[in-house]
């Protein structure tokens, strides 16, 4: 989904970061996009939790399935012409490789950026440790320069 709209929307949002501080509000669906985008925000970005209690479910790790997420963050990219940053949890993997598979289909939805948390899920050791999350993290941005898009 590499559209003249999606990278504008890109470029707009390495610029926005550029120019300082701004703020990005969190719909949640299509609907709820397209009312923040009306009330002059430069940016949005997809909420996890917002999608979770949409649902009916808890805000937690395994209360989102990868797919139901990228459908949501296609909808929410579709809904204007705003830089969406999509909050994408752990990654979506448990192995640098599948964190890389995982971003390269978020990249798909035409997201202008993405966040990955340290949170590993695992109650005895919750962050994951610094070379793990670094390796993570280095798979991430191959995906991203693999897919030659602007995130």
């Amino acid at each position: 989904m590499h559209t003249d709209r999606v990278t504008v929307a890109r470029h707009r949002f390495a610029s926005l970061h550029e120019s300082g501080c701004f703020v990005m509000p969190n719909p949640w669906d299509r609907g709820s996009a397209r009312l923040l985008a009306s009330m002059g925000f430069e940016a949005l970005a997809t909420s996890s939790a917002g999608l979770s209690f949409a649902l009916g479910r808890p805000d937690r790790p395994d209360a989102l399935a990868l797919d139901e997420v990228l459908r949501n963050i296609a909808d929410v990219v579709a809904a204007s012409d705003l830089p969406v940053n999509a909050d994408f949890q752990a990654g979506y993997g448990d192995s640098p490789d599948a964190v890389a598979h995982s971003v390269a289909r978020c990249i798909a939805t035409g997201v202008a950026g993405l966040s990955i948390e340290d949170a590993s899920g695992d109650a005895s050791a919750p962050l994951f440790a610094l070379d793990v999350a670094l390796e993570r993290l280095r798979a991430a941005r191959a995906a991203i320069d693999e897919s030659g898009a602007q995130v």
